[in-house]
């Protein structure tokens, strides 16, 4: 059987993030089998036709920016658009990525049509929190950043960052989302820890773990014996407040106090990247640190072999595309202990985790993988073989089956969209 998918996601392609990477590269790799797509998709500034093939269509839609966050679209009504859509596609399955407008459309689309409906959680909404922090929203972030060298400042205000994880606001944020989601006949989430915690949050809507997989034709790396003399640390990824990039950077300071000669690479853009860089022309490190800039996806193979430990701070990830591209390099990694980072950076195995916004520890984790060279050449070889279990052509049959099932009618009686 061939399938008609209709996909919704307010995060896509020319917009570099691992929504849109893998939503592009799983629907590429079906439409070669003959399943057709709709992508709705923004409309961005830039390089919007990208994306159609002879099975894949992107319809973009208008939208606004959130002031606190330029990058994150708010989609405009476009209700006469989507019947439209819907009319001349015909889909037998609506896939949405997202819970914003567009995944709000795609919800309506299924319970106005009766067309089945899955969703892929992503993203865990502690980042929505960020973004709609009254700090953000007053754009007061960026007056705060020339205060971070502060040390009171800057207890206080990570201080505030894990009472905010914890709030009541994120807490409902979490349910309402997990409503959402709650909607379609199941839920793809990339981990195992993803979906206890939406169990452990109450979620009833089966879950199916199927991660987002990553090209290991072009990310095929060797073990390495050794990290260069001096080692060359990298942190890729969008430069953003939710990211704790500035812990990662705080970090490197110890490391520079430890081995003097070693670097530190920023790959990727982002709104955080000023005040960054202003950082590390205060810790006296503009030498040592570098910022890249965008660098296009194909050629992140060379970036990852050009270094020899993957570092990140980030308390948000469902899985980190960019860590297993790292892993698959051969790069040992060091993470924090937040949702799925201890499932792909595995203590003493590849790597080591410690506590979030622990800049001490961080730097502590590293120093002990550089300077120990049989433990970094065993955490090379283990980051290969963790990687190995995420090949995108796999996980993309996984998600192929899926859709048989779910379009055969397999989980109508699990669905929750007339609630």
């Amino acid at each position: 059987m061939k399938l008609r998918v209709m996909m919704f996601s307010d995060s896509y392609l020319p917009k570099i993030d691992g929504v849109g990477i893998s939503t592009d590269r799983f629907c590429r790799i079906l439409a070669k089998k003959g399943h057709e797509f709709l992508i709705c998709a923004p409309l961005y500034e830039k390089d919007n036709h990208m994306g159609n093939d002879k099975n894949i269509r992107v319809e973009r839609f208008g939208n606004v920016s959130l002031p606190s966050y330029p990058d994150v679209k708010i989609v405009l009504p476009a209700r006469k658009k989507l019947d439209r859509l819907v009319k001349e596609f015909r889909p037998h399955l609506i896939h949405f990525h997202t819970p914003g407008i567009l995944g709000q459309f795609g919800i309506a689309v299924s319970q106005k049509h009766k067309i089945p409906l899955i969703g892929t959680y992503h993203t865990m909404m502690n980042e929505l929190g960020t973004y709609l922090s009254p700090i953000r929203l007053l754009r007061l972030d960026r007056l705060l950043s020339r205060f971070m060298k502060n040390k009171g400042v800057r207890k206080a205000v990570k201080d505030a960052e894990r009472k905010r994880e914890k709030s009541f606001t994120n807490r409902l944020i979490f349910r309402i989302t997990n409503r959402v989601y709650e909607k379609g006949q199941v839920i793809i989430t990339p981990t195992e820890l993803v979906k206890k915690e939406l169990e452990l949050f109450g979620v009833m809507t089966p879950i199916v773990i199927i991660s987002n997989g990553m090209d290991l034709s072009l990310f095929k790396g060797k073990a390495k014996k050794k990290p260069h003399s001096p080692p060359r640390l990298l942190h890729v990824g969008r430069l953003a407040h939710e990211k704790n990039c500035d812990v990662v950077l705080r970090a490197f300071a110890r490391i520079h106090e430890k081995i003097p000669g070693a670097t530190l690479t920023f790959t990727g853009d982002g709104p955080s990247r000023e005040s960054l860089e202003k950082e590390a022309r205060e810790l006296g490190l503009q030498n040592q640190v570098s910022f890249t800039g965008f660098i296009p996806h194909e050629k992140l193979p060379e970036i990852y072999a050009a270094h020899d430990l993957f570092v990140t701070a980030s308390t948000m990830e469902t899985q980190g595309l960019v860590v297993l591209e790292a892993l698959a390099m051969g790069l040992p990694a060091v993470g924090v202990d937040a949702y799925a980072l201890p499932e792909v950076i595995q203590n003493g195995l590849n790597g080591y985790i410690v506590h979030p916004f622990d800049s001490e520890g961080l730097a502590a984790a590293i120093a002990s993988i550089l300077q120990n060279h049989d433990l970094y050449a065993r955490f090379s070889e283990a980051s290969l073989q963790i990687a190995s279990a995420h090949e995108v052509h796999s996980c993309a049959e996984k998600l192929e089956k899926l859709y048989l099932r779910v379009a055969k009618g397999e989980f109508a009686h699990s669905s929750s969209g007339n609630r």
